[in-house]
Formats: C-alpha cells, sequence, structure tokens
C-alpha cells in the first residue's frame, strides 16, 4: 500500500481534478478573483495543459514501477 507507485497514481488523479476544475472554469466562462485581481481565463488554458500533462506523466511513471 505504501509503494511509491501508489503515490504516483493518488498525485495523478489529483493533477486531473485541477485539470477537470479548469476545463470546467473555460466551458462555463466563470470568473475568478482574488481580491482586487480577476484571474485571466488563458491563466486556465495553461493550467489545464500542465495539468493533463502532469496527470499523465504521473499515471504513465506508476505504470512502469509496477503498480
Amino acid at each position: 500500500m505504501n509503494s511509491p507507485a501508489t503515490g504516483l497514481r493518488v498525485a495523478s488523479v489529483i493533477f486531473g481534478i485541477f485539470a477537470i476544475g479548469h476545463l470546467l472554469r473555460l466551458i462555463n466562462h466563470a470568473a475568478v478573483t482574488v481580491g482586487t485581481h480577476t484571474i485571466p481565463m488563458g491563466l486556465s488554458w495553461v493550467a489545464l495543459i500542465v495539468a493533463v500533462i502532469l496527470s499523465i506523466w504521473l499515471w504513465r511513471l506508476s505504470s512502469r514501477s509496477g503498480a
């Protein structure tokens, strides 16, 4: 249960959830405001791409390490 493969899979799922969140923001055109600053939609595109790449990469690593 405490194998590195399990940790990689958990991290992969977390990044996948983040990717889904950014995708939903982009689909719904949801505005995000932090204090007085509005976060641009372009930042969600970048975060979506990074999260998907990390999710896939970590899942593949977990499959190689003998899960």
